[in-house]
Order: C-alpha cells, then structure tokens, then sequence
C-alpha cells in the first residue's frame, strides 16, 4: 500500500460524491422538470447512458493517452457537465438536464477504471487489497454526497441547483489530487502485435462470468438505490431521511472494502461473490417487509455490502481474463456490458417505481439476482471438474 494508492482512493471517494449526489437529486428534480412521471429518472438514466457510449472512446483515449491524462479529461467533462447542470436545473429545462448527465457520463466511464488501475499501482500480489482499498475510498462519497445534497439543495432559487455547483468544485479538487498520482508506464505491447482478438477475451468462461455477475449486481444495486428517494418520497418520508438511507447505503458499499480484499485473497473470489448473492437476497426480503424507515435504512445497506462483495469478487475475477497488453480492450468491453446493464436498470427503476410501486420492483429484482446465482454456480461446477478428474 503506497502514497499513489491512497490518492487514487480519495479520487473514487469524490467520483463517488458525484454519483451519490446525483443519485440523490437527479430522480427528484427529474420528477419536477419532467412533462410525464415515469420520465422522473430519465436524468439517472442519462448518467448510465452516457457511460455505456463513452467507453469505447474511454479506453482508446486510455490507450494513447494513459492513465494520467486521460484521467484529467474525464474530470474535466465532470467540471463542464456539473455546470451545465446547474444551469439546467435554474432554468428549469428537463431535456437539457437530460443531455448534460449523458456528457456526464464520460466522467462516470472514466473513473470506473480507477478501480483497475489500483492493481497496477501495487505489487502483483496484492492486487487483490488494491482494488479493495481504492474501493473503500467510496466511503468519502457515503458521508460527504448525501449531506452535499441536503445542505446545497437551497443555496440557490432553484431546488439542487448549488448542488451541482458544489459537484463542479468537487471535480476541481479531484483533478488536483490526481496530478499527484504516478501512474506506471503502459504495458509494452506484445511481438504478436496487440494481444489476442476482442471476441476470444470474451468467449472465456472468466470473463463472461465476471463481467455478468458485476454488471447485473452493480444493475441490482441501481434499480433499488434510484428508485429509493422516488419510493420514500411517495411513502411521506422527508428527503433528510432519503438522504440518511443513502449515506448508510454508501457506507455499506465501501465500508467493507478495507477488508474484502483479504477475504478474496483467503477463501476466493467465488465465495465472496456467493455471499454477496445471499446479502442480495436478504435486502429484498427486508424491503418487501414494509416501507418504514427502519426498513429501508436495512434493505439498503444490506444491498451497498452485497454489491461490494459482488462487484470487488467480480472485479478480482477478471483480472484473470486478460494478458497487460490487452488490458484497454478488455476492460473497455467489461464496462460497455456494465453501463449498458446500468442503462435499462436506470429507465426501468423510475418506470416500475412509480406505475407498480416499490413491491413489484423489489419482486422484479429477484430475476438478476438468482441470474448471477446460477452463473456462479455453473463457473465454479467448471473449475472444480477437472481437478476432481
């Protein structure tokens, strides 16, 4: 563990202030600007979007830039579309809302590297602590984005409006703290050229089963955590308590990372991804037990710790997917699946939360999530064969 380390997790730790900020807010001032109510998360929706087309551009930019620079640009498209934001907000215009969280959403697929590029800061075997350490920097997002949120929300006219301006000074900040980031050299490429084809990476067992299991978990974790101000909002509950269930939702997402990486590193990726499975299915269960707030305080943290065991097992697992010369390739293609998964997670939870209503949508969710139990299940069949042979 190394000083480029603990800068790189302060960085996740104000990406992720922006993406609990605009989980917080987008859904409500969506609900006020929109000319229909199932649009309300249309915003949300064009955060993901916009990740999901930005990362084909991402990782050739990646690729030419590296890691540094190419860092910067996105905090600098955070800074831009944070004051278009704003700006859209205080004119009330829902559709430039719309567009200014689809830019918004290179940022997003830009920093979800950070995540990878936390294993190329440590030595190869601690890889594992890298990524969970850069992980739990999210927890500067789980305390600071709610209460950004709640005391910006009426710093100007209208509603939200500072807090996005209050997100333009976040992204300043980041890109301060990144310049102080060394980042390793890009790997050299092979004597055969790039690596192997795209579509041969992709027709691994690994990486079809980590790239399937992070990308419908982080989709779980979106359709409840989107539609939870919208949900508690129509429940009478007030938005300081939205706010509190978010920052304990966070909190739950990344608390765990100072340890999860040693338990992948002792019992397994698979087996930590199993036992985020089952803290999946135990937010549900609590959600469909009523919809006070003690209730949705637990469901969502239960769902932050199973996405963090999940996504950072997933995360670990696909590491085994690809050589260093195909690193830009393949992780573009992880996070094209992730954002494009995030995507429909986004439009669906705004639709389903306020024409069917938190029960049906926690019901629906059950669909992903015994998804990724069966591709667990099938992986670790698969791997266990032929030694048992």
């Amino acid at each position: 563990m190394n000083r480029n380390l603990w800068l790189l997790a302060v960085c996740q730790g104000l990406f992720l202030t922006n993406n609990v900020t605009f989980i917080a807010i987008n859904g409500l001032v969506g609900l006020s600007l929109a000319p229909l109510g199932w649009m309300a998360t249309l915003p949300v929706m064009g955060y993901v979007v916009g990740g999901a087309l930005s990362t084909g551009v991402v990782a050739r930019v990646q690729s030419r830039l590296g890691r540094q620079r190419s860092f910067q640009l996105g905090l600098l498209v955070a800074f831009a579309s944070a004051l278009l934001c704003a700006y859209a907000a205080s004119s009330r215009n829902f559709w430039l809302l719309c567009l200014a969280t689809l830019l918004a959403g290179y940022y997003s697929a830009n920093a979800s590297l950070y995540r990878f590029a936390a294993a190329e800061l440590a030595e190869p075997s601690a890889k594992e602590k890298a990524i969970s350490l850069v992980m739990a920097g999210g927890l500067i997002g789980a305390i600071v984005g709610p209460n950004l949120a709640t005391y910006t929300r009426t710093l100007l006219d209208a509603p939200f409006a500072g807090a996005y301006l209050a997100l333009a000074c976040v992204a300043l900040l980041a890109s301060a703290l990144l310049a102080f980031v060394n980042f390793p050299p890009p790997p050299a490429r092979s004597a055969a050229g790039t690596g192997r084809p795209l579509g041969v990476i992709m027709r691994q067992p690994v990486f079809i089963v980590s790239t399937a299991c992070g990308a419908l978990g982080y989709g779980v974790m979106n359709l409840l955590m989107a539609s939870t101000p919208i949900a508690m909002q129509q429940c009478g509950l007030p938005f300081s308590n939205a706010a509190l269930v978010l920052e304990w939702h966070v909190i739950g997402m990344f608390a765990p990372g100072f340890f999860t990486g040693h338990l992948i590193r002792k019992f397994g990726a698979p087996v930590i991804m199993a036992v985020g499975i089952a803290l999946n299915l135990a937010c549900i269960a609590v959600a469909l037990s009523g919809v006070n707030l003690h209730q949705f305080l637990i469901a969502l943290f239960l769902l932050g710790v199973g996405w963090n065991f999940l996504f950072t097992g997933s995360t670990t697992l696909s590491l085994q997917a690809y050589r260093p010369e195909e690193r830009d390739a393949a992780q573009g293609a992880i996070n094209f699946f992730l954002f494009s998964t995030l995507g429909v997670t986004s439009f669906a939870s705004g639709a389903l939360v306020t024409t069917q209503g938190w029960t049906l949508l926690n019901w629906g969710s059950l669909v992903p999530v015994l998804a990724i139990a069966g591709l667990l299940f099938w992986f670790t069949r698969r791997s266990v064969r032929p030694a048992t042979a």
